[in-house]
């Protein structure tokens, strides 16, 4: 699914000396490396503020811990989507409400999270999922008009950007009042361990967010707030550097990528290729068919047998789970994503995917 390997064998000579660069000073957690990195993200993604975690789900929880949600409050997600989105709301003991989301674009919509609003709303976590942002302009309307926060859950979605109607063109995460990464390795800007990081342009929160991972630390042991350990690595961040000077070219190679299967599967009514959204562009974290008419099972199967790797991003949907069951949600409440759950299969997506290695895929399937 992802090829690591070949891209390292690319930037070697970058990551290994900025590597030895952290072993020769010592500096192994906040050192120079996290704040140069932080500052370099910021200036790509035009944010304000970009503070490094220890990991997605991690960024997720400070960034509503720091918007000051109590125990009740209302959150709404899509169902469709990693389990993270809800665990964190779930944790801080928050009311994850989740919603369906478009069967074309996968992604939630504007209107659904309207029609899920309560007067105990207090937030809204829209997905950018597999890569493309969900329709920001009707969702930030919607937020406007009934005074919620805005938190971008953009961990598959680095380097992709939003069109406004009025023109204005903004990176993912960097719309609402906090946006939340992931540099898990297979991420298209991953690291080679775990990390994260929040990104916002308002001084007060982004303050917040840092004293939050801090264990609520602004002052040596002096805790100001209710706080957690998380902390983006100094190792991570050197390897995270090597590779941001890469990522718009890493993006464009997935983008060729999608754009051969696209081509391959155009009008085959079997397997119906990823609808890129309104005003959004695709960084494609994954390539996602929809399978119809198919046994999506057997042929996985019959791929991994011919030594194709392909995933199911996923299965069974938030309202589906064991841990996340609620009276309120039953069977056929959210047919697009119980249906997608059947359907969808994600290929092969990375930066070193080769023309021969793009045909045998696709000539497998």
């Amino acid at each position: 699914m992802v090829d690591l390997r070949g891209q390292y064998e690319k930037i070697k000579s970058a990551v290994d000396a900025g590597i030895q660069e952290v072993i020769d000073s010592t500096q192994f957690v906040k050192g120079g490396k996290v704040k140069e990195f932080e500052q370099q993200l910021a200036e790509y993604l035009g944010v304000k503020h970009v503070v490094a975690v220890g990991n997605g789900t991690d960024a997720l929880q400070i960034a509503l811990m720091a918007l000051g949600l109590k125990p009740g409050d209302e959150v709404i997600t899509p169902t469709f989507t990693f389990i993270a989105t809800a665990e964190v709301v779930a944790l801080l003991g928050l009311t994850p409400v989740v919603v369906d989301v478009d069967y074309d674009t996968m992604c939630v919509t504007a209107e659904a999270i309207e029609r899920a609003i309560t007067p105990r709303t207090k937030a809204i976590v829209p997905v950018h999922l597999f890569g493309q942002n969900a329709d920001m302009e009707g969702i930030l309307s919607v937020a406007k008009k009934h005074n919620l926060y805005v938190v971008e859950d953009a961990c598959q979605s680095m380097g992709s950007r939003y069109t406004f109607s009025d023109g204005r063109v903004a990176a993912s995460g960097t719309m609402g009042d906090i946006g939340c990464t992931s540099f898990f390795p297979s991420k298209n800007l991953g690291c080679y361990g775990d990390g994260g990081a929040l990104f916002t342009d308002d001084d007060e929160l982004a303050q917040r967010i840092r004293v939050i991972a801090n264990h609520g630390m602004e002052v040596r042991y002096h805790h100001d707030m209710v706080g957690v350990n998380s902390r983006l690595d100094s190792i991570q961040a050197a390897v995270l550097l090597a590779k941001l000077p890469h990522l718009d070219e890493y993006i464009e190679a997935r983008q060729r990528a999608a754009e051969y299967y696209n081509k391959a599967f155009e009008g085959d009514a079997r397997f119906l290729i990823p609808k890129v959204g309104r005003g959004t562009t695709h960084a494609y974290h994954q390539y996602t068919l929809r399978c119809v008419g198919v046994d999506r099972d057997a042929l996985r199967e019959q791929l991994a047998a011919k030594g194709v790797p392909a995933m199911i991003y996923y299965p069974i949907p938030l309202h589906q789970q064991k841990a996340y069951q609620d009276p309120r949600y039953k069977a056929g409440n959210f047919p697009m994503a119980e249906q997608l759950a059947k359907e969808v299969l994600s290929l092969p997506m990375h930066t070193e995917l080769d023309l021969e290695q793009l045909e045998y895929i696709v000539g497998s399937l």
